[in-house]
């Protein structure tokens, strides 16, 4: 099926970032949140945050008309149906099984039958978040990298119920959202996909370097970026992926 409208579902760090950029791809895209707080944060993050619309203008990655058309494409609501009443709706709530489960039983009741339900998990699998659904043939893992607006990440995690279609249509979402989609099996006994399976093999290993004495949480970061060439080092990222990126 062709993806044209998404609903985001967490109006957070990445849930505001996610609906960004699917507006500015040209999904006409509905960001909800029960928290109205939330949801003005979100509103003012896309558009004047560090990423958003209006530094998009100023550094040229986005013409004065592209900003306004992908603004108009984009609309927060707190009316769950409203997001759900789409071709593709992206979880992004925090990372609480119980939560995420209870939120998929509540969107698959909602939503029309052919939608798509992906999660923005780090790692829960998707099987068990499938079988929360009567659509685990549509249930796909779809993990952002933050900041969503920057990161090419897209890994696009398939349960063995996923069928082709649903994995083949969230892959051409990627593609249009500018990101490098790569499919990866999902591991139901274990927590964590390929990104932060290996993420937190390093930042483990990061502490334990600070915790012996060897360096500072900053010497840490500045080897790691001038070394790999890394945007930040590891305790860099645990900070801008937990607040946001100032």
């Amino acid at each position: 099926m062709a993806i044209e409208t998404i609903g985001v579902v967490g109006a957070g760090v990445m849930g505001a970032g996610i609906a960004q950029v699917t507006a500015t791809a040209g999904f006409t895209t509905v960001c909800h949140d029960l928290d109205a707080e939330a949801l003005a944060r979100a509103a003012e993050t896309v558009t004047t945050g560090r990423y958003g619309f209006e530094r998009g203008v100023e550094r040229g990655k986005l013409t004065r008309d592209e900003a306004d058309a992908a603004h108009e494409r984009l609309s927060f609501s707190p009316d769950l149906g409203a997001a759900v009443a789409t071709d593709l709706v992206i979880e992004a709530v925090p990372e609480r099984l119980d939560l995420k489960i209870r939120l998929l039983r509540d969107i698959d009741r909602q939503a029309p039958s052919s939608t798509i339900l992906a999660s923005n998990s780090s790692g829960f699998p998707i099987t068990a978040l499938g079988a929360a659904t009567d659509r685990a043939d549509r249930v796909v893992g779809w993990h952002w990298a933050s900041p969503a607006p920057v990161m090419a990440l897209a890994e696009i995690v398939r349960a063995p119920d996923t069928s082709d279609a649903t994995v083949d249509a969230v892959v051409d979402a990627a593609r249009r959202c500018g990101k490098d989609p790569v499919v990866v099996r999902d591991a139901p006994n274990t927590w964590g996909y390929v990104s932060n399976r290996v993420y937190f093999a390093m930042v483990a290993e990061a502490q334990r370097v600070v915790s012996e004495g060897v360096a500072t949480a900053d010497d840490v970061d500045r080897i790691m970026v001038d070394c790999f060439r890394w945007p930040t080092g590891p305790f860099g990222m645990v900070a801008g992926a937990t607040s946001g990126w100032s």
